[in-house]
């Protein structure tokens, strides 16, 4: 009689192997369109290990670029403006940049420095920044965000951990955390256009009183901006908030402003050197002539010192470290050299292998037309200096006159700003980020 349990007969290897094979392809198989069906699972839809959300994420980034929008004044651009564009920009794949209209600014804050054109050279300049917007409102509204949604495709909106308060006292991107589309980056300490303003005030006030009455206390102030020696208010309590500098550089900060990477062996060098004081539109159109030279622009950025002795004692408004990383976060910009000498000797040359040395028709001094005391004395003698038709009549005197023929109205928008500025520092806590 048959055993009713007995097993079956013993398989050959060859037969194992293809039911191994068989069963994972059907496995695979399974699991393939489980995936597939659960795609389209609702949202709040069983996921323990995470899948529909990874499939999606990667179905997502396949398809298009996340795109993520910064609004903002941009008025008398900065460091701390650049460094919030490039902290945006790592939060997605595009950055678009939304530039409030010169009339929502007078509405909201008072006077613009720079007027939109100008902002908008310098905003689209910044190597971080793929996409402008112009005339963006200065509150988001809730038509305007379902443009940036529907038209310009906008995954994320930005900005920094202080706060955007309207005239009203709301939020300005209430719409935005309300819909879930709000991302925050870290505020860089150390500036504002409220501070570069006042330094500028204190500068004019200080070198009227120097002047008036030979005070030599007086010329110490650019001391005081190169080195951020204090960080108090300099204005005797009147509450215009004019402060010195008080930005700490470090060496990230420097990295990460920075191309990492030098030029190719046959790469011809263009060296163009300057203050770059306030870094302006004339600047950047300037640099950008000047790129379109070579294959590499080297940038020579002076001392204080240097900047001090050749334009006054109250010059430069921004020190070096904030002036390298203003000229750093061109997107024509290359490479810097952070205190350059004033003289461009055969020896740099020779070191930087310098194919050209580059100068603009506008500028704060003339001493590249000089027959005595040229600093490019050996450039020109070498044959491999040229002078650039400078695009734009702007220098750093230019910003400081508008401040100056506007005083009040400036005066005024910062003694209101400078109670903000100072809730701000006054209830800080430490928030991490870059």
């Amino acid at each position: 009689m048959a055993d009713s349990g007995a097993s079956a007969l013993p398989s050959s290897p060859s037969q194992n192997r293809a039911r191994l094979i068989s069963t994972c392809l059907a496995g695979g198989l399974i699991i393939g369109f489980m995936a597939l069906i659960r795609l389209y699972l609702p949202a709040g839809g069983n996921d323990p290990l995470g899948l529909v959300a990874r499939l999606r994420r990667r179905r997502k980034s396949s398809n298009r670029p996340v795109r993520v929008y910064m609004d903002g004044c941009f008025d008398m651009m900065h460091y701390g403006h650049c460094n919030a564009l490039r902290q945006a920009r790592a939060l997605g794949d595009q950055l678009v940049v939304g530039i409030v209209s010169d009339d929502e600014i007078i509405a909201n804050k008072g006077p613009p420095v720079t007027p939109l054109n100008e902002r908008m050279i310098m905003v689209s300049g910044v190597k971080w920044v793929d996409e402008v917007i112009l005339d963006a409102p200065y509150a988001i509204t809730e038509d305007f965000m379902r443009k940036l949604f529907d038209e310009y495709k906008i995954d994320y909106i930005i900005h920094g951990d202080d706060p955007c308060v309207l005239p009203d006292g709301t939020d300005a991107y209430a719409l935005a955390k309300k819909a879930g589309r709000y991302k925050q980056i870290k505020r860089t300490e150390g500036v504002s256009s409220t501070d570069v303003v006042g330094r500028m005030l204190l500068c004019v006030r200080e070198r009227s009183k120097s002047d008036t009455h030979k005070n030599q206390n007086h010329s110490s102030l650019q001391r005081q901006f190169s080195h951020g020696h204090s960080q108090k208010f300099e204005d005797g309590g009147s509450g215009s908030g004019t402060r010195v500098s008080h930005f700490l550089p470090t060496s990230r900060r420097i990295v990460q402003f920075s191309n990492g990477k030098g030029p190719g062996p046959d790469a011809r060098i263009i060296y163009i050197a300057g203050a770059f004081d306030l870094f302006h539109a004339g600047h950047v159109e300037i640099l950008k002539l000047a790129r379109e030279l070579g294959d590499f622009l080297l940038v020579g950025i002076h001392t204080d010192q240097t900047v001090s002795a050749s334009r006054g004692t109250h010059r430069p408004i921004m020190n070096l470290h904030e002036r390298s990383l203003s000229v750093l976060a061109c997107r024509y910009v290359d490479e810097v050299i952070i205190g350059a000498p004033w003289e461009v000797s055969k020896d740099m040359i020779t070191t930087f292998n310098i194919s050209l040395v580059v100068h603009g028709t506008i500028s704060e001094s003339s001493d590249f037309q000089k027959d005595e005391g040229n600093p490019y004395a050996v450039p020109i003698s070498m044959g491999i200096f040229k002078v650039l038709e400078s695009p734009l009549d702007i220098i750093t005197t230019t910003i400081i006159r508008r401040i100056v023929a506007n005083h009040d109205a400036y005066l005024k928008r910062n003694e209101k700003k400078a109670e903000s500025e100072r809730r701000y520092y006054e209830g800080k806590t430490y928030v991490s980020g870059d």
